[in-house]
C-alpha cells in the first residue's frame, strides 16, 4: 500500500483543528492564536518531534510507522473508521479485525480527562500500555521513558531472567502478589478467547511461557477471569513509601482495562500522594498520552 502524502498533511491538520487543548486534558493558561491544538500540542501529545508534525504535514515525509500512526489516532481522538482512514493515508493497513486494539475512543477520552487528580492508565487486551494521565507519569515516572514495545504489565508481573520491571521508575509491592499474578494469567487466556486471531497475543503467551516458570504454572492451571483489584507500595522517592488502591475497569468488547490509582482519604498515603502529583505533574515535560 502506498502513502498519500498529498493528502495525510492536510488531512492531519483538519483534525488537529477540532480537537480542544481542554479535551485533549492540556493545561489552561497558554496563548493560543488557534482554537485546536497547535503543532506543539500534537507532539506532544502522541510523544513525537514538533520537527515531525511539521514534516508529515508539509507533505515531507513517505511514511510513519504503525506506532507513530496508532500515537497520531488517540492524540486526535479519532474513530475506528476515521483512524482506519488515517492508517491508509499512511500507506499502512488497518489493524485487523481480529486483531487486539490499542486504539482509545473519543468518549473514553473524555471520560478519562474526568478522572481529576487520580493516576489513572488504560491497558490493551494484553496488558498493552496506551494511555496515560499526568498523575501516573507523576506517581510512577513517566513510561516514556521506556520502549513501547516493553510497557506492558504482563511481562513486568513475569519477567524473564535478567529483565526488570519497565512501568515503573521506582519499586512498586503489590500487598497479595499471588492473587496479581493469577488474575494476570486468567485474564490473558479470557483475552485468548476473544481475540483468538491476534498474532501479538500469541507471542506474548509463547515469551512468558518460555521465560517464566511461575507463568507457565499458572497457565496450565486454566483459570480463566478479570483482574479487578490490588493494593501497592509505591516507594516513591520525593515523597516516600505510598499505599494506594488499584481498580481496574473492562471497556466493552475491546478488552480494554483501565487502571486508576488513589490513595485512602484523610491518610497521610493521601498527603504524600498529593505531594506527589504536584512534585511529579510541574516536572514533566509533556502530558504523555501516547
Amino acid at each position: 500500500m502506498t502513502a498519500d502524502v498529498a493528502r495525510l498533511g492536510p488531512m492531519l491538520r483538519t483534525w488537529r483543528g477540532r480537537v480542544s487543548p481542554g479535551a485533549a486534558g492540556l493545561p489552561g493558561g497558554r496563548r493560543r492564536r488557534v482554537a485546536g491544538l497547535r503543532r506543539e500540542d500534537l507532539a506532544e501529545l502522541a510523544g513525537i518531534s514538533v520537527d515531525y508534525v511539521v514534516r508529515l504535514e508539509q507533505g515531507r515525509h513517505a511514511s510513519p510507522s504503525a506506532q507513530v500512526t496508532a500515537a497520531l489516532a488517540r492524540a486526535l481522538q479519532l474513530t475506528g473508521a476515521e483512524r482506519d482512514h488515517l492508517y491508509r493515508l499512511a500507506g499502512l493497513a488497518p489493524p485487523a479485525d481480529g486483531e487486539i486494539s490499542d486504539h482509545v475512543p473519543p468518549g473514553l477520552n473524555r471520560m478519562l480527562d474526568r478522572l481529576g487528580d487520580a493516576a489513572a492508565a488504560v491497558f490493551a487486551a494484553d496488558w498493552q500500555l496506551i494511555w496515560w494521565n499526568r498523575g501516573w507519569a507523576a506517581l510512577l515516572g513517566d513510561p516514556s521513558a521506556t520502549p513501547p514495545a516493553l510497557r506492558n504489565f504482563a511481562r513486568d508481573t513475569f519477567p524473564a531472567p535478567g529483565a526488570g520491571p519497565r512501568l515503573s521508575h521506582w519499586p512498586v509491592t503489590s500487598l497479595a502478589r499471588p492473587d496479581v499474578e493469577a488474575s494476570v494469567v486468567s485474564d490473558l487466556r479470557r483475552a485468548t478467547g476473544r481475540f483468538p486471531d491476534s498474532d501479538r497475543l500469541a507471542e506474548l503467551i509463547r515469551d512468558l511461557t518460555a521465560g517464566s516458570p511461575r507463568f507457565a504454572e499458572l497457565w496450565a492451571s486454566g483459570a480463566v477471569g478479570p483482574h479487578r483489584e490490588d493494593h501497592k507500595i509505591v516507594e516513591h522517592p520525593g515523597t516516600g513509601p505510598i499505599a494506594v488502591d488499584c481498580d481496574v475497569l473492562t471497556d466493552g468488547d475491546a478488552e480494554r482495562k483501565i487502571v486508576v490509582l488513589t490513595a485512602a482519604p484523610g491518610t497521610e498515603d493521601e498527603t504524600r500522594f498529593r505531594r506527589a502529583m504536584d512534585s511529579g505533574v510541574a516536572g514533566l515535560r509533556t502530558d504523555a498520552r501516547r
